[in-house]
């Protein structure tokens, strides 16, 4: 045996994985350049805002001189306000009707895709409310709700009596959250649009020449393919619903007959701008962004555990 075959082989080196390249430290300082913008808008617009809103909630301050330190004294009348509890009945109501705000658009937008004649007018007439602003709307609707108006003559050209749709305290909110879902469902309706041209044509094929009739294709194929676009929808349907009513409230209402139609968000405006009490007003706003959290955390978590069944 020769010297060379006997030397025994020599391991060869482990070489240690290279690390992920990220690029060079100028391309990244240059990346961060393009983030920078967004990032001092977002702390600047609302993290140092909410940090202030938060300090001013716990102060008797009435927006001049200095303020006085309370603690959480805000807090602790805020659960005595009769004011704050309907508001936040109000609001449980509001979110009751959810289910209603995904649906319809969802099932309209399910029959436009189907082909359904005048389908791109439909898309354009349903959309056109959400280009308009809150006041608008509520001007219209005004005109159209109030006791001797225009809906109340369509009623009774069919014998069925007048409703004061606005001034009675039990058809007030209803009322408010109609026309509410009339002027922003329009957007949703073009989410679940462009979701439903992403459905996977072979899974659609599949299901027709298996027999499946078109109501089970939609219920046991597309429905749950629209899965994220429904979670999608359902978190900033709710976030919009909690704090974009105060232009409708203010034209159509002012909050009332008594608290009927005041929520959290108009609640705010009033004890800031009425009652001059901007550290209350604060508290109110801190519970408000606390409540709107939670409940778009809980969506998320459920929606999520639902999908991973």
């Amino acid at each position: 045996m020769s010297a060379t075959a006997a030397r025994p082989a020599t391991a060869r080196p482990v070489r240690k994985p290279k690390k992920a390249s990220y690029g060079s430290r100028a391309e990244r300082r240059f990346a961060f350049l393009f983030v920078l913008p967004a990032v001092l808008l977002v702390l600047v617009f609302r993290i140092i805002p909410l940090i202030w809103g938060f300090f001013i909630s716990l102060t008797d301050w009435s927006g001049l001189g200095e303020a006085e330190f309370i603690g959480i004294d805000n807090y602790a009348a805020m659960a005595r306000d009769p004011n704050f509890q309907d508001s936040m009945v109000n609001t449980f109501v509001l979110l009751a009707t959810l289910p209603v705000w995904i649906m319809l658009p969802m099932l309209l937008a399910i029959l436009i895709h189907q082909g359904v004649p005048g389908g791109k007018l439909f898309r354009a007439v349903y959309f056109f409310p959400a280009v308009l602003s809150s006041v608008i709307v509520g001007s219209i609707f005004n005109v159209v709700l109030r006791f001797d108006g225009s809906f109340n003559a369509l009623l009774g050209m069919v014998g069925i009596d007048a409703v004061d749709w606005l001034g009675n305290s039990s058809t007030a909110l209803f009322s408010l959250i109609g026309v509410q879902l009339w002027a922003t469902f329009g957007m949703s309706l073009l989410i679940f649009l462009a979701g439903l041209s992403t459905v996977s044509k072979e899974m659609l094929e599949a299901a027709r020449l298996d027999g499946a009739k078109l109501w089970q294709i939609w219920i046991f194929v597309v429905i749950p393919s629209l899965r994220p676009i429904i979670e999608f929808v359902a978190v900033v349907t709710t976030i919009g619903v909690l704090t974009n009513m105060f232009g409708l409230i203010y034209v159509l209402t002012a909050g009332g007959p008594g608290t009927a139609t005041t929520l959290p968000e108009f609640l705010i405006w009033l004890e800031q701008g009425r009652l001059n009490r901007p550290g209350y007003a604060a508290a109110i706003s801190m519970v408000l962004f606390a409540f709107m959290g939670g409940i778009a955390y809980l969506q998320i978590r459920i929606m999520s555990r639902n999908a991973n069944i």
